[in-house]
């Protein structure tokens, strides 16, 4: 039987046990779900701080001028001095490490090695044992080894990149376990609010990361950089601390909710893995377009987002010239309008759903089409503006801005296809997202390797730009935004093997409340 289309969802049956039953909204404005939100959020965006500030603090670690010959100089100074790099008041000084940008894009990328090795075993293990502690432990790994990083760098960047890569390693569980307490906590009415303010944690991690990360290698203590290492980690390990204690892994254990925001929660989440934890249906999961449309998608943003979010620096240093202090923050820029973005579309895309003008399917597309699309033609403009530092820095705000509409596009779409197997679903996407995000910087450094002109940066934009527009085609063409007839609860006895040869007419009442599912998902 093929999937339900949301046309035919609507069509089905009538409501029967597997509906969720009506709960009015909880009395109170702030419950036990906004605080699970917020401490998400949080780690969302301590999580961007720590792979984010290694960006800026590289800029400031580099002896520039050690590694530029006279005729690179000639070559590479096409904009002149518009940021007052050479500017004889200007306090800045290069950093001690003769690391080429081969090198450099080697020690950014450590930290995504390590980060894409954990995120399928998280997501299977928080799916069997839960989320929470693999969640609160692993940032306390990357935010303790985050306080080691001087002490590597001075130790040889060898032990850099075995710091950042385990770093890397702690990180991993931030996304996977993250969708999974989402699956559990948060209604369907309430998803691409609350799922893309989690994720929008990762610009506001940025905004934060990026103008601080500049002052701090210029004014802090310990020389400037290190700085930046050991306050960071500070603030990680606290919020990783406080985690642990004061958040619950689903509402029937937390010991303070509220019994009406419980049986909200509850009656809303239909088949959540809070309420039952069937065996995976990996056969399903692993043959499923809707999947694998997400998993490109996800894939394309990751690469052009990970250009960005690791280049820019770089970029706004070699071809605008950009001092450190200046740098941090116009990096920041793009990211905040990215951030404000993405709350401004997941109110939106609640309303189209919620107003039942759009479904599900055509919410996700319209908005990830913005979010995908929108940097693609502006890295595209941007990789002509030449010796223009404000419309440049407009330009990439404007794109980077449109991208944060993915958070109400393919980013929670797995809970749409999948409620109950999103936590696993996200760790694969994720982790073949940054499979190619960690190629990135990579790219980008073997490009302007020796020769950081426009007509380099133009290449490393260009690229990136292709790569958002085949992927969020891929995903307008094969996405959908209806739960699969798989995630059907119904459908588990199957899986046991009960009655599923003798009785036909049981398969054929599965079908139909798959289909009723559907509808529901598509009504909220």
């Amino acid at each position: 039987m093929g999937l339900p289309s949301e046309e035919a969802a609507s069509a089905a049956g009538s409501r029967d046990i597997l509906t969720p039953r009506e709960e009015p909204r909880p009395k109170a404005c702030i419950g036990a779900r906004h605080i699970v939100t917020f401490m998400l959020f949080l780690g969302m965006a301590n999580a961007y701080v720590m792979r984010t500030n290694m960006s800026v603090a590289i800029v400031a670690m580099v002896n520039h001028s050690a590694l530029q010959t006279d005729e690179e100089i000639v070559d590479t100074d096409e904009c002149g001095n518009t940021g007052n790099l050479n500017d004889t008041s200007s306090t800045q000084v290069d950093g001690e490490f003769e690391w080429d940008t081969k090198l450099q894009g080697y020690i950014l990328s450590s930290f995504f090695y390590g980060y894409v090795i954990t995120q399928i075993p998280f997501g299977i293990l928080a799916k069997k044992y839960g989320a929470k502690y693999f969640l609160g432990v692993g940032m306390l790994i990357n935010s303790v080894f985050g306080l080691l990083v001087p002490i590597a760098a001075n130790a040889g960047f060898g032990w850099l990149i075995v710091v950042r890569f385990i770093q890397g390693l702690g990180e991993g569980p931030i996304v996977p376990c993250t969708h999974a307490m989402l699956a559990k906590w948060i209604p369907p009415n309430e998803r691409s609010r609350m799922g893309a303010f989690i994720y929008a944690g990762a610009q506001f991690g940025t905004v934060v990361s990026m103008p601080l990360s500049g002052l701090l290698s210029e004014y802090g203590f310990s020389g400037g950089w290190p700085s930046i290492f050991y306050v960071f980690g500070a603030v990680g390990t606290l919020w990783s601390l406080a985690f642990i204690f004061m958040v619950y892994e689903e509402p029937t254990v937390h010991p303070r909710i509220a019994d009406d925001e419980k049986k909200y929660i509850i009656n809303s989440l239909w088949g959540s893995a809070g309420i039952s934890s069937p065996p995976v249906p990996w056969k399903s999961i692993l043959t499923s377009l809707p999947f694998y449309a997400i998993l490109i998608a996800h894939m394309g943003q990751n690469y052009g987002y990970e250009t960005l979010m690791t280049e820019l620096p770089t970029f706004m240093k070699q071809v605008l010239h950009f001092d450190i202090k200046k740098n941090g923050t116009l990096s920041a820029v793009p990211y905040l309008a990215m951030w404000c973005f993405s709350i401004v579309s997941s109110n939106i895309a609640d309303w189209m759903i919620s107003s039942h003008r759009f479904t599900h399917t055509q919410t996700r597309k319209i908005i990830n089409s913005i979010g995908q699309y929108g940097p693609a033609v502006a890295l595209v403009a941007a990789s002509y503006t030449g010796c223009n530092p404000a419309l440049t820095v407009s330009l990439l705000s404007l794109g980077v801005g449109l991208n944060g509409g993915i958070y109400s596009g393919f980013k929670v779409n797995h809970l749409d296809i999948s409620p109950r197997f999103a936590g696993i679903m996200m760790s694969f996407t994720n982790c073949a997202a940054n499979l190619a995000g960690l190629l990135a910087p990579i790219t980008a450094g073997y490009i302007i390797h020796e020769r950081p002109t426009q007509a380099a940066w133009r290449v490393v934009f260009m690229i990136s730009s292709g790569v958002y527009v085949v992927c969020g085609s891929i995903y307008l063409i094969f996405g959908t935004g209806v739960r699969q007839a798989w995630d059907n609860p119904e459908n588990d006895v199957h899986v046991n093997g009960k009655q599923k040869d003798n009785h036909p007419e049981k398969s054929e009442k599965v079908d139909a409340q798959g289909l009723q599912l559907s509808s529901l998902q598509s009504e909220k």
